[in-house]
């Protein structure tokens, strides 16, 4: 896989895996023997007043929602300084607020402070270690840092839990870290079973090509690129790259020719026009 794609998917992913439906929740933890919190309870208020609805929220609660939605902003847009900023202010009118807590380990992440944001992901799952989003989120970020046998062992712990509802995006990330290991059986296996829960996701067809292409399951490898490349939208210079080096080992010549014609033509400056340029298929 390309440097290039490997970052944009690594954004994709921490982005989409802490703000693909960020919610301000409330809760209290009780504590067991050794200072570690348990697993959050309904405060009693809560409980009572059933749905919650704006009203309902404190003068705390609105702020720590109103700082986290700015920090979301801002994050995507780039601003991390700011960004930093708001998550902090919304962490002190909510401190056990798991998605504040995440977005300030993705910040530091991005800032290239892997001990800070590393302290914010552990802190997340200790206000809530059965949430998987979390689990998600810290797993991938190991994952980034090669520490790929330990986030192997969050993806798997986050796949067991029986409530947890995002498993395609943990498969995804999982099948990733597992190739980057050079564990292409096992990639492929986690790639394949997010693929059948989600079909129509091009990163997760173009990921298993490569490592169907990687397991030189050539004929394989080319029906899932072909399902993102017969999208105009999915197609780049990545996805027909590999099309093309899948084309070259079946021995389709016009496959190869129409492919490095369209890389030729849609993305001349591209690494991998330079590469088909120089025949380098196999680097």
């Amino acid at each position: 896989m390309s440097r290039r794609l490997q970052s944009a998917l690594r954004v994709g992913l921490l982005v989409a895996a802490v703000l693909g439906g960020c919610t301000t929740t409330s809760t209290t933890t009780t504590t067991v023997a050794g200072g570690s919190p348990s697993l959050p309870v309904p405060t009693e208020a809560g409980a009572a007043r059933g749905r919650v609805t704006a009203s309902d929220q404190t003068d705390n609660e609105r702020r720590a929602k109103v700082r986290l939605e700015l920090a979301n902003a801002y994050f995507e847009r780039g601003q991390l300084e700011t960004a930093l900023d708001e998550v902090k202010l919304s962490l002190l009118a909510g401190p056990n607020n798991t998605d504040a807590l995440n977005l300030r380990g993705l910040v530091y992440a991005a800032l290239d402070e892997p001990r800070l944001a590393e302290d914010s992901f552990k802190r997340s799952l200790q206000v809530n270690p059965s949430d998987g989003g979390s689990i998600n989120i810290y797993a991938w970020f190991l994952c980034q840092r090669d520490r790929l046998a330990e986030a192997d062992t969050l993806f798997q712990q986050a796949l067991a839990l029986p409530q947890y509802r995002d498993a395609k995006r943990s498969l995804h990330a999982r099948g990733i870290c597992l190739s980057r290991a050079g564990r292409w059986l096992e990639a492929e296996g986690a790639l394949q079973r997010a693929y059948e829960m989600e079909p129509a996701n091009a990163g997760i067809a173009f990921n298993l090509a490569d490592v169907l292409y990687r397991r030189q399951d050539y004929a394989r490898a080319r029906f899932y690129i072909d399902r993102v490349n017969n999208i105009e939208a999915a197609a780049n210079a990545q996805t027909l790259w590999l099309a093309a080096r899948i084309a070259r080992k079946l021995g389709d010549e016009s496959q190869l020719k129409l492919l490095a014609d369209q890389l030729r033509g849609r993305f001349a400056q591209s690494p991998q026009a330079l590469a088909l340029a120089q025949g380098q298929f196999d680097e």
